[in-house]
């Protein structure tokens, strides 16, 4: 009966050390603005939805591009593009609700639905108060799809679509990342809103990378501490309910815009095959696919990514070392712009 009672305040002391090392309370914005929202960020209410969002390039560009980052991350995730952009193209790039800065659905949106044609009437609604009326559009994973819901409500809007591993058909993914897991759980995942260890992120970025070695400290502190952005871990395990049932590839067919598909082809959680769906229901689109990058290719290795971008946008070719307004070309630049050249390319 003692060992029993010794056990048992074992456990709980050891229970207790664990919560007390993973309790990460809610931060609020106030607290996360001065690191992660340096100019040229800004703020504003869209139907009264606080939005962090940065608008960069030329104002008279006709026709900017709009860039949605996936599930977890934030606008920051498109820094290394945006680099590449901004000189020639009027670029806004923005925190979805639900993700960064920008929290959880309030004002004028349906609380706690974070079904995607909810995010992409968002995205025209935050266009509309940026007085943009005419755009091409981007975005990975979630984001794509987002896009091109965008491009299905308001087609005559719609200059150019760009799909980076982007969702949108039923799938079934080789690698889940870990945290995407736990949001899978019930009870685990609402513990999960106050109980989120760090190692956990990390696991989970690492997860989306081709290279995990990629993967810095100051990378995993950013997705970390957006994540813990009070409301944002109530959303994603909202968001997380409505992904299997969320679905709508006929309309997908539809699409009749001017398409860019990239893809990494080592991408585990939505796997390559995705991009040939995705290839074959958009009549005219254009397919590179890169073969040593993973979920994320525009951050996990922007110069390569961004080469078929430039092309598509008419602003450079796929064959040129240095994107325009990008750093002079060193070794790794080189041997960005070579694996460029080499990734699959099929029209």
């Amino acid at each position: 009966m003692q060992a029993l009672v010794r056990a048992l305040g074992l456990l709980l002391m050891i229970t207790a050390a664990a919560v007390a090392l993973t309790h990460t309370p809610d931060r609020s914005v106030d607290s996360l603005v001065t690191l992660w929202a340096p100019p040229p960020s800004d703020f504003m209410y869209v139907k009264g939805q606080f939005v962090h969002f940065r608008d960069e390039g030329p104002k008279t560009d006709p026709t900017p591009l709009v860039l949605i980052h996936g599930t977890a991350a934030s606008l920051h995730t498109w820094q290394g593009w945006v680099g590449a952009l901004r000189g020639h193209k009027r670029v806004i790039t923005f925190d979805l609700p639900g993700f960064g800065l920008t929290g959880p659905f309030t004002g004028a949106y349906p609380h706690d639905d974070y079904r995607a044609d909810n995010l992409a009437r968002f995205t025209l609604d935050l266009l509309d108060a940026l007085h943009v009326q005419r755009f091409a559009i981007g975005g990975n994973s979630l984001g794509g799809e987002v896009a091109w819901r965008v491009a299905t409500l308001a087609p005559s809007r719609v200059d150019r679509l760009i799909l980076i591993d982007a969702t949108g058909y039923a799938f079934k993914p080789e690698l889940v990342p870990l945290g995407f897991r736990v949001t899978r759980v019930p009870v685990l995942n609402r513990i999960g809103e106050y109980l989120t260890p760090r190692v956990l992120v990390e696991q989970s970025v690492r997860d989306v990378y081709a290279d995990p070695s990629r993967v810095t400290g100051a990378l995993v502190d950013r997705y970390f501490e957006l994540l813990t952005r009070e409301g944002n871990r109530h959303a994603l395990n909202m968001r997380m309910e409505e992904v299997a049932k969320d679905l709508a590839p006929e309309r997908i067919g539809t699409l009749k815009v001017p398409t860019l598909i990239l893809w990494g082809a080592k991408d585990r959680l939505v796997p390559p095959v995705n991009a040939q769906q995705f290839h074959r229901d958009i009549a005219g689109s254009q397919l590179v696919i890169f073969p040593n990058l993973a979920h994320v290719p525009h951050e996990e290795d922007p110069r390569t990514s961004i080469v078929p971008v430039l092309a598509f946008l008419g602003l450079g070719s796929p064959s040129s070392p240095t994107p325009p307004s990008a750093p002079a070309a060193s070794g790794p630049a080189a041997a960005a712009s070579a694996a460029a050249r080499s990734a699959e390319t099929t029209r």
